[in-house]
């Protein structure tokens, strides 16, 4: 399960306010988690746009020296220092000026799950080092040169996404069963061909559901949607976690699907539910049922192996679609190592 990492900016230190002041732009332009200010510097930030604050004072969002510390690494004793001081705050800030990963590799296996491991890089190479330490890696880190941010956003998203393992789906059955609610998902991102999300009747067996990324003779390329089914099914989301369709709302997460398994995370702008006619789809793989109630037109696409889509309205039993296959079920969307029977 890939948990999100978290990107940092250092705006703080001697310089003018406004030579921090664009770092702290480019922290949010390009989708940073937080800043760090020099104290007196919060309303000036939160003018700017909306993002976590740090400093030293008590306007931040997260005092430092209360709620985090920043240590720098220079010798084994600063390494057990931050060890204790984990102890005790929800993040720790690391800087280490002679780089190495095996102090870093102690912090994490001391820390993990006790607090948050922000460690300060100066670029994209030492970000995926980071981030990757032990398999696990640090929980975020801090970048001072704000020409770097961009580069590393990038090293961020990638480490905090899941690659899944897909399976064919061979189709046994597929059935009108009248009218229902189903559900768009409309997001905040452009989809591509070959993308779309997870869902299905069963929280452990889901579908790949298709994008509206293809103009058809019916309707115009909508590549931000997602007629994903409907209103009882679920959805997958990041970090090994489902909801609902009919939960989904403006500013949640959802995870958007390839066909070779690569995902990322994308934001719900609308949920749109409508009553439309719905077609039952049912599969089978790795011996495990799959189904799902999907609107019964046409323009509703799943993906076949090679990653192009097919339109349900030319499924037939016996083709082979993709899908996603657990061997647990789920309780409120986590994972639990119980017997549930979903049919």
């Amino acid at each position: 399960m890939a948990k999100a990492k978290e990107l940092w900016v250092k705006a703080d230190g001697s310089r003018p306010w406004q030579e921090r002041k664009g770092a702290v732009t480019s922290a949010l332009e390009n989708g940073a988690d937080a800043v760090i200010v020099n104290d007196g510097d919060e309303d000036s930030v939160r003018s700017l746009g909306r993002i976590r604050v740090l400093s030293p004072g008590k306007k931040a969002d997260i005092v430092i020296g209360e709620k985090a510390y920043f240590k720098e690494i220079k010798s084994k004793a600063d390494e057990q220092e931050i060890i204790k001081l984990g102890a005790k705050a929800e993040y720790i800030i690391v800087k280490a000026s002679d780089w190495k990963v095996i102090p870093l590799e102690n912090m994490i296996a001391a820390l993990q799950n006790r607090c948050r491991i922000i460690v300060e890089v100066a670029g994209a190479e030492e970000a995926k080092t980071a981030l990757e330490t032990l398999e696990v890696g640090c929980d975020g880190v801090l970048v001072d040169e704000p020409r770097q941010i961009r580069k590393v956003k990038e090293v961020v998203d990638a480490v905090s996404s899941e690659k899944l393992q897909l399976a064919l789906v061979k189709i046994t059955n597929m059935k009108q069963v009248g009218m229902g609610d189903r559900v768009c998902v409309d997001t905040a991102s452009m989809l591509n061909v070959g993308e779309g999300m997870l869902v299905g009747s069963q929280s452990n067996s889901m579908l790949l559901v298709h994008s509206e990324s293809i103009e058809t003779e019916y309707v115009a390329a909508r590549p931000f949607r997602v007629n994903a089914g409907a209103v009882h099914a679920y959805i997958r989301l990041p970090e090994d976690k489902t909801k609902y369709l009919s939960e989904l709302k403006a500013g949640d997460e959802v995870l958007a699907v390839d066909w070779k398994g690569n995902s990322r995370r994308v934001i719900v702008g609308r949920s749109k539910v409508e009553k439309r006619p719905l077609l039952l789809v049912e599969g089978e793989a790795n011996g495990k049922r799959i189904s799902s109630l999907l609107q019964n037109a046409e323009t509703i696409l799943l993906v076949r192996k090679d990653g192009k889509p097919v339109s349900i309205s030319r499924l037939k039993p016996g083709d082979e679609v993709l899908g996603y296959i657990e061997d647990t079920g789920r309780h409120f969307g986590m994972k639990v190592k119980e017997t549930i029977q979903e049919k």
